[in-house]
């Protein structure tokens, strides 16, 4: 009986093994399920589908596995409207179990979605291209991580090239939600600093078709125009501005020259050359892995099936984000047990190695990056690319100013009429 007993423990604990190894193997086969989100409909249309673009090729250059695991992408699609944004995103986690997100585009999405991330905290949610302020400095979310700088590090050093463009008075024209307030804010603390003057903002509806009022109402003893409008907002607006025969110089927003922006079609588009902007990366910047990327990027998607003659803002910031997602499941071997304890760890201490430099995270889980100040110019085929001006590297949220000093952008915050 004795041996028997033995026999049946000794068989028991052979099972018990065998299990807990076959469950091992399963679980390094899984496919990790990850959400992509982006606008595909509304005025963010183009940016969003190469957002998508952007995603997929981080995925494509690991060839599809990750330690092991296949990832498994299910794409959803918003209109840059925060409820929409949190509905796509609830059905990716709830019904579709996804295990990571990533996305939104748009500012206010990025901050909704922050914020039903706190009721999901065994999910990773992981910024697309959402540059709004608040998304990582206000409330942050513990399991919400953003790999690329926001609207206001964007700005950092436009406001100097502009005071020394010699435009010394600007009316700001952007749209009415908190992404445009933190690229403002960003231009603003710089250049009110340096003495520039701000008489004029006109803030306008996402989505806006008519500017003829706005345009009306431009002062005619401002220097320059600062536009921060993106996709078919600033397609529209710059057309109108053309037919109202408008020849302010403008600055544009980190959105505005977006390859979705300089490849519309229209006589307005010309004047767009020599246009100061300031933004996450640049068409002509000669860094060996940005070079590398770009190519990698016209080979997977060329402009005959949809691409554009270079990668677009958004393409770039999802990819950046989407890489970080998967450098972080390499890092801990595939490994999302334990409410993803280990991956989210391993996130946050990422220095995260993208075409444009590193990334390292703050407390918040907000990027610490480089910008970029541009310029639009043509190249000899007529296509319109921004060359680089000056490359500010390990921009903080603060902007380098002290915590008490820092106010968060909104409509009226900064000012300097």
């Amino acid at each position: 009986m004795r041996v028997t007993k033995r026999i049946w423990v000794r068989s028991l604990t052979a099972a018990a093994v065998a299990g807990a190894v076959a469950g091992a193997a399963w679980s390094q086969q899984a496919p990790v399920k990850i959400g992509l989100l982006a606008t595909l409909e509304g005025p963010f249309a183009a940016g969003g589908a190469d957002g998508m673009r952007g995603a997929e090729l981080a995925v494509k250059q690991r060839g599809g596995v990750v330690a092991g695991r296949k990832i498994e992408v299910i794409k959803a699609s918003s209109d840059a409207k925060p409820d929409v944004a949190v509905n796509a995103t609830r059905k990716l986690v709830e019904q579709d179990k996804v295990d990571i997100m990533v996305g939104p585009l748009s500012g206010s999405e990025g901050i909704a979605v922050k914020d039903y991330a706190k009721t999901q905290p065994n999910t990773t949610f992981i910024n697309g291209a959402s540059g709004a302020q608040a998304t990582t400095l206000v409330n942050p979310a513990p399991n919400f991580f953003r790999f690329n700088n926001e609207g206001a590090q964007w700005m950092v050093g436009l406001g100097k090239a502009a005071i020394d463009k010699g435009y010394k008075r600007v009316m700001v024209i952007a749209e009415d939600y908190s992404f445009p307030y933190s690229q403002v804010q960003g231009f603003m603390a710089e250049y009110c600093r340096l003495g520039g003057k701000v008489p004029a903002k006109a803030w306008v509806p996402l989505g806006g078709k008519d500017y003829s009022s706005v345009i009306a109402k431009i002062p005619n003893d401002v220097d320059a125009l600062l536009v921060v409008l993106g996709g078919a907002d600033a397609v529209n607006f710059l057309t109108q501005y053309e037919s109202a025969g408008g020849d302010k110089p403008m600055l544009g927003g980190s959105i505005t020259v977006s390859q979705d922006v300089l490849n519309y079609k229209g006589k307005r588009r010309e004047s767009l050359v020599g246009t100061l902007s300031a933004g996450p990366m640049a068409d002509a910047y000669d860094g060996a892995e940005w070079r590398a990327f770009v190519a990698d990027y016209k080979k997977n998607y060329p402009v005959e099936s949809g691409g554009f003659p270079s990668p677009s803002l958004f393409a770039y910031v999802y990819y950046q984000n989407m890489k970080a997602a998967l450098d972080g499941l390499d890092a801990v071997k595939g490994d999302l047990s334990d409410g993803q304890a280990k991956y989210r760890d391993a996130l946050s201490k990422m220095t995260l190695k993208t075409p444009t430099g590193d990334v390292k995270l703050d407390a918040n889980r907000q990027a610490i990056g480089s910008t970029f100040v541009t310029e639009v110019v043509k190249d000899a085929q007529g296509n319109l690319f921004n060359k680089v001006l000056r490359k500010v590297d390990n921009v903080d949220q603060l902007l380098g100013m002290k915590k008490e000093e820092f106010q968060v952008g909104s409509r009226d915050v900064p000012a300097c009429p």
